[in-house]
């Protein structure tokens, strides 16, 4: 599957000649982004995300993260050699409960009362490849739940927006409400931390 977004920033210079690909379906990564003025296409990658035995969250979203730019890796023809692939993973994090997104109602309020009235944690694993050099960076963020009662569970499910959402919840939209203080980047809780990000990529000439 593949798309092309083309951000309407002007740079002050000349955009460097190499592409970068994202991969990843998630519009709000790419939202984020369109942003910050970078440009890109799409093109998703289909592997097995399940999580291996004990592995911490910081593992699993950094093992995702590679094994999705890897995968679209090799899906490129000859003359795309020369593009970066920008992936990445987020998950949700408490205690050693890692938090995905929900499959049921049941399982969004079991989710929901684990979260509420405390810290939890927000991990995403991003990592670039181009030509062969894989680099890899896990971001946290503390993220503080105020305490959720039964109709607030039940009218946040109602809304849908939970259902596609690491943890059963989105920051930048009505689970905004529950969330009195984060800790670390905001963007990252999105799905995307920008200025790691765009670290990674500045060795690449594309994080402008």
């Amino acid at each position: 599957m593949k798309s092309q977004y083309k951000s309407p920033y002007k740079p002050a210079h000349p955009l460097p000649t190499r592409s970068l690909i994202l991969a990843s379906a998630s519009p709000r990564r790419a939202e984020l982004l369109q942003q910050v003025g970078v440009s890109f296409t799409v093109r998703t990658a289909n592997i097995d995300e399940s999580r291996r035995g004990q592995e911490t969250a910081a593992d699993y979203v950094q093992r995702l993260a590679r094994s999705k730019a890897l995968a679209v890796a090799q899906t490129l023809t000859a003359h795309e050699q020369g593009q970066v692939i920008l992936a990445a993973d987020t998950t949700v994090a408490i205690g050693e409960h890692i938090l995905e997104k929900p499959r049921d109602e049941a399982d969004f309020s079991r989710m929901m009362h684990l979260l509420s009235g405390t810290w939890h944690e927000v991990l995403t694993g991003v990592a670039v490849w181009c030509e062969g050099e894989l680099q890899s960076q896990v971001v946290t963020t503390r993220v503080r739940f105020m305490h959720l009662s039964e109709d607030d569970i039940r009218r946040y499910w109602a809304t849908v927006e939970p259902c596609d959402k690491a943890g059963g919840y989105a920051i930048q939209g009505r689970g905004a409400a529950f969330i009195p203080e984060i800790q670390g980047s905001y963007s990252n809780v999105v799905g995307l931390p920008l200025v790691e990000t765009l670290g990674l990529l500045a060795a690449h000439d594309l994080s402008r």
